[in-house]
């Protein structure tokens, strides 16, 4: 079996549904499992629905007619009969969340997910019916029914034996002679009490790792925009080149520090049973794109460039100028683990201890509310961070020339530098 992950740039429109439903044409005497994201930039539509509903601004209603008017336009330039049943199907969907709407808003993330994840399962089922009228025999399913992750919402954090047991009960049986396609979710799973929950931002990945493990699949491939791997953003850098493979460690060191091809959480669960990992262009699909698999050298080994924009760094200290020892930097980071944040970047000296972090309109404010009860705070807005691979000096003294470097960190193979962005930052 083979794992398919289609991201939202793959599904955006009506051209890029009719454009999978050729791709999987080239596949269907194989068995496939087919994962779908929200279509282009739904979850973010979905977003100001979500803050629109909670801040109680009256918008909401109006954001999500947004969103409707987006999927039936899509759903309208493929189907010419507009009696298809996924004209029902979605039009469920956007009723039930109507009925979320009309309640009183609860926690913040709780509600985050029942909503966001509707963004999934409307694009997926509207690319499975698209398949079967392209006559490729492919059966919808709810990941939800598979996959059981803990109540962390917004990162939700999958029971692996629970799940194992629901993917071979729920998913195996799908796959017939005359079915060879399963079409369903990624970034979302179920929690015991039978609530939606996400796996963290684009975490469709996420779902084609933990279920090309569960199920020994043979591969996994991520459908990008892009011909590959590269080993920079080309929208930054105009030289950027493809990388023919890459080895385990190195693509989790740059999914670790922001590489968009591939979620961060994505590589282990491959690793650990061996499975390779390809990543190829939806716009060419026959190139031969990039693996990353066992006993692969990176190649060609060239420095790779992750660039992380609107990025904060904290500086912390005791009050009293006592020593930033073990028991302020565990009392610290406990902070981080109850609010969920994610540390890109950490330096200590004896008096301090700092940080990079996304700046969360809603997390980071909460930090440095609570960090301020026990430590002085500084903080910087509106910086970058860069992290490259396989770096030369020479490589860094470029890239920061003419910038302020508030931070920088160097390894063997790799180097961090958090540098103000070009507009002036706030400094406080």
């Amino acid at each position: 079996m083979k794992v398919f992950k289609f991201g939202g740039a793959s599904v955006k429109d009506a051209d890029a549904v009719k454009n999978v439903a050729t791709i999987m044409q080239d596949f269907k005497e194989e068995k496939i499992l087919v994962i779908v994201s929200a279509m282009g930039k739904t979850t973010n539509a979905l977003e100001k629905v979500v803050d629109a509903y909670v801040k109680k601004s009256g918008e909401a209603e109006l954001f999500l007619e947004e969103v409707k008017t987006f999927h039936y336009q899509i759903m309208e330039s493929l189907f010419l009969d507009l009696n298809n049943p996924i004209f029902e199907k979605v039009n469920n969907y956007f009723v039930e969340i109507h009925w979320a709407l009309e309640d009183e808003p609860r926690e913040y993330n709780f509600i985050y997910d029942q909503i966001v994840s509707f963004g999934e399962l409307i694009s997926s089922s509207i690319v499975n019916a698209w398949l079967k009228e392209s006559n490729l025999a492919s059966t919808w399913l709810d990941i939800r029914d598979c996959l059981n992750a803990d109540n962390t919402y917004r990162e939700g954090k999958i029971n692996w034996e629970e799940s194992d047991q629901l993917v071979k009960k729920n998913l195996l049986p799908l796959f017939t002679t005359q079915n060879k396609i399963v079409l369903t979710q990624g970034y979302i799973a179920s929690t015991s009490e039978n609530y939606s929950i996400t796996l963290g931002r684009e975490g469709s990945d996420y779902t084609a790792a933990i279920l090309a493990y569960l199920l020994d699949a043979e591969s996994v491939t991520i459908w990008k925009d892009v011909p590959g791997v590269l080993n920079a953003d080309p929208k930054y850098f105009t030289d950027a080149q493809k990388l023919e493979q890459l080895s385990y460690l190195d693509a989790i060191e740059l999914a670790y520090y922001g590489a968009s091809v591939i979620h961060p959480k994505t590589i282990k669960p491959l690793e650990n049973k061996g499975i390779p990992l390809y990543v190829k262009s939806f716009l060419n699909h026959q190139a031969k794109g990039t693996v990353i698999g066992k006993d692969l050298q990176t190649k060609p080994l060239v420095p790779s460039f992750i660039f992380k924009s609107n990025q904060v760094l904290i500086s912390i200290a005791a009050k009293d100028f006592s020593f930033i020892a073990e028991e302020n930097i565990s009392n610290i980071f406990a902070t981080f683990a109850t609010l969920g944040l994610k540390v890109n970047l950490m330096q200590n000296s004896a008096i301090s201890f700092s940080v990079c972090l996304d700046n969360d309109s809603q997390k980071i404010p909460k930090l440095i509310e609570l960090l301020q009860q026990n430590y002085r705070i500084r903080y910087n807005t509106d910086l970058q961070l860069y992290t490259i691979r396989h770096y030369y000096p020479s490589t860094l003294e470029n890239l920061s020339q003419g910038r302020e470097i508030l931070l920088e960190q160097r390894s063997r193979n790799t180097a961090h530098l958090v540098m103000k962005a070009e507009e002036k930052s706030e400094n406080k």
